[in-house]
């Protein structure tokens, strides 16, 4: 099952299989690690959405809610 980023719940794991977006979204999100193939952990979410906290690669990396609909993820 294929689902935005912004739209997990924490707790949940998946697997990038998308980036989209354009221009320096998207060029900073490949510079921050988040690139097709990649594992992440969602851990936190804030209470309106923004921002969300994931584990990717073995470190913490907090997104923008704008940033984490340009990734698309695959629930494991």
């Amino acid at each position: 099952m294929i689902k935005l980023l912004s739209e997990f719940t924490a707790g949940e794991r998946g697997k990038i299989s998308k980036v989209t977006g354009e221009g320096r979204v998207r060029r900073r999100l490949f510079d921050m690690g988040v690139t097709p193939g990649a594992e992440l952990i969602m851990r936190k979410k804030a209470p309106f959405g923004d921002p969300i906290e994931i584990t990717l690669r073995g470190y913490e990396l907090t997104l923008r809610k704008t940033e984490a609909a340009c990734v698309e993820v695959e629930v494991l």
